[in-house]
């Protein structure tokens, strides 16, 4: 039997009105519970909504679901809250436990199906805990390649454009080995304004909302735990948790402890700006008594493997390119739009239906640990 695919609108106003509408549900077990909305960027209806509500009597634990950090990819973290609120509101202690869920932290990425925000920001690079640790010119291998990396004129011909990407990233791969180019990929950087993977020049609004939010969670509650929703990575139509190495317990710790087979971590080293480690330093610089748990969840789409980073790899720097340098062929700019929504909100039936299944599975290893279900 099909799930109910109402979980996945078409549209940004959709999702959001969606999301407002679990809070007369939410308030039956907590009375006080306030939807709030922040308006981001000025003169257009962008905002990120949350629905906050505190434990009634004792503040053990809160529950904090976050969606939309990479604009597009909000759709199926607000099918996973519509989902939970559906599903698992009513097995949770609302006298030790509050709740703050998140739609859209960047709203106008999820509004155009963009990743980035208004500014051309990865906002999953762009929260530092300390600005200046981080050099602008820190992504070294980036700043090689960076013709890789950068929008170069209008797509004219994509047949032509796909070949001579794909040649000039085997040349590269040849000259700074695989290890390289992932690793400038990843890091993110902080030099080129049009270029993928940028990370800003300075704090974007969402980073700061998003940080007030932290500062907020780990001073007035024991234990935070928190679940932060986005696509692509891992293998298809599967979940992986993805943890900061501030996350002490190790990957084959964290399987056995959530019952999770695809579990991955990264070093701060590698990764600039993520949020999620930013949510670990700050515990442990300024609020070393709370309890965190605090990782990424990913649904997988075009799977693992050589081939299917360099297909992704193509994806996002075509799509860059489209949006700074346009397309003469409208079936030039229509495939590379469709190919970018395969990446991070598919249209089939079958990845939508493991979205809930997978989620399902998500909630329930977290939340039956950390005891909040």
């Amino acid at each position: 039997m099909s799930e109910p695919l109402h979980y996945f609108p078409k549209s940004y106003e959709e999702s959001r009105a969606a999301f407002r509408s679990h809070l007369d549900k939410i308030k039956e077990k907590w009375p006080e519970a306030e939807l709030t909305s922040e308006t981001i960027s000025a003169g257009e209806d962008n905002t990120i909504d949350m629905i906050y509500a505190n434990a009634r009597k004792s503040k053990d634990k809160v529950l904090f679901f976050t969606s939309g950090e990479h604009g597009i990819e909000g759709y199926a973290g607000a099918a996973v809250i519509h989902l939970f609120a559906d599903e698992y509101l009513d097995q949770m202690d609302p006298d030790t436990t509050g709740i703050c869920l998140i739609h859209g932290l960047n709203p106008w990425g999820m509004r155009n199906f963009r990743r980035v925000n208004e500014n051309n920001v990865d906002l999953n690079r762009n929260q530092l805990y300390d600005e200046d640790s981080v050099p602008e010119d820190v992504n070294k291998y980036y700043e090689k390649e960076s013709e890789l990396f950068l929008p170069n004129g209008t797509i004219t011909d994509l047949t032509k454009d796909k070949n001579e990407l794909h040649a000039q990233l085997t040349k590269a791969l040849a000259k700074e080995g695989y290890s390289a180019i992932k690793e400038a990929k990843g890091m993110g950087q902080f030099e080129f304004e049009k270029g993928v993977y940028y990370g800003g020049n300075k704090e974007e609004e969402s980073a700061v909302f998003l940080k007030k939010m932290q500062h907020r969670l780990l001073s007035e509650y024991s234990k935070v735990i928190h679940m932060d929703w986005h696509t692509a990575l891992g293998p298809t139509n599967e979940i992986t948790m993805v943890a900061s190495e501030l996350e002490e317990r190790d990957e084959d710790e964290l399987k056995n402890l959530y019952g999770m087979k695809n579990i991955q971590k990264f070093t701060p080293k590698k990764v600039k700006g993520d949020s999620t480690n930013h949510f670990h330093k700050l515990r442990k610089e300024e609020y070393p008594d709370t309890k965190l748990f605090s990782a990424l969840f990913e649904f997988g789409t075009f799977g693992e493997g050589k081939k299917a980073e360099l297909r992704e790899f193509t994806t996002i720097v075509l799509e860059n390119r489209l949006f700074w340098e346009g397309a003469e062929k409208e079936d030039d700019r229509q495939w590379i739009l469709d190919e970018f929504k395969a990446m991070f909100y598919p249209q089939e039936q079958e990845w939508r239906e493991a979205v809930l299944k997978e989620g399902r599975f998500g909630i329930e290893a977290v939340l039956k640990k950390e005891e909040i279900i």
